[in-house]
């Protein structure tokens, strides 16, 4: 982030900062000019997925704004069905528009849609020979584990092409390391919400509307936001470990479809599952000599 800062002709962080808060180009106008980011960032990414994968959602995926009388909610993801005829969606938070940064839509568009959870969700819906219930169950490791992984794969594939959109994805992996500090600060160190909103304020992760919705969700639900961090160094790590045992033979795509051709998995399961589909990887190129 300081390298970037610097490129900018800042000398640190915080100035940079504060330069971004009053920037018009990366402060939002309108609730309009939000969703319409974020679908310029999917459409962006569709036809890049074959560089990813092999196995593509055929259910389409829409961007559309939370409602008004929802302002606590964040940006999530709403599954389709698997014919098709109700599509994913995208909803995006525009509420407080005047105050909300756009210097992270990137990142988040990619999380939220493709290659994160749109991908993710709409491929399990996909698959055959499970048990229904393995087609749709959730665990939070296991999904936005990927989702915030799937924030990297962008930038792998030449996207953050704007500078400050490429902070906004360093500023969303610093708000997820921010938040393993007040997750257990709030349900094992007793903090007060204001201890979290100005440990929050200090990182200069997000926005001041974004921060506040964040406290109160972790203050609602211990320990979830800790499972993305846990989540993305699973599916980093796995990727590391397939890629040392398979040498120049290793395939990002086909990686990939592993991570999601077996539905939702707990993270014990997802580091077996890999293992096992390493080793007959192996197995089937020493059977032809490879």
């Amino acid at each position: 982030m300081l390298v970037i800062a610097k490129k900018q002709g800042f000398s640190d962080l915080a100035s940079f900062r504060e330069s971004l808060k009053t920037n018009p180009k990366y402060m939002a106008t309108s609730s309009e000019q939000i969703v319409d980011d974020f679908r310029k960032y999917i459409a962006q990414m569709q036809p890049r997925l074959g560089e990813l994968f092999t196995v593509l959602p055929k259910i389409p995926v829409t961007v559309e704004p939370i409602p008004a009388y929802q302002p606590g909610q964040a940006t999530h993801y709403q599954q389709g069905t698997p014919d098709g005829l109700r599509p994913g969606r995208v909803s995006v938070q525009t509420s407080d528009a005047a105050h909300r940064s756009l210097i992270d839509d990137e990142a988040v568009a990619y999380h939220e849609g493709v290659p994160g959870h749109h991908m993710q969700i709409s491929v399990a819906q996909q698959l055959s020979g499970l048990p229904t219930f393995r087609l749709h169950t959730f665990n939070s490791g296991y999904i936005e584990g990927w989702g915030l992984y799937a924030e990297q794969l962008g930038k792998e594939i030449g996207f953050y092409q704007d500078p400050v959109s490429d902070y906004g994805r360093l500023s969303s992996e610093l708000f997820r390391a921010v938040r393993l500090v007040v997750d257990t600060g709030i349900h094992s160190q007793g903090w007060t919400r204001d201890q979290v909103v100005d440990f929050f304020r200090k990182s200069g992760a997000v926005d001041e509307p974004t921060l506040q919705a964040e406290t109160d969700r972790y203050i609602a639900w211990p320990a979830q936001a800790l499972s993305y961090k846990l989540g993305q160094l699973k599916f980093r790590e796995l990727r590391d470990r397939a890629r040392k045992a398979l040498g120049p033979k290793f395939d990002i795509r086909t990686f990939h479809d592993e991570m999601l051709s077996g539905g939702v998995l707990p993270l014990d399961l997802l580091d077996a599952r890999t293992d096992r589909w390493i080793q007959s990887q192996l197995a089937s190129r020493r059977a032809t000599g490879e």
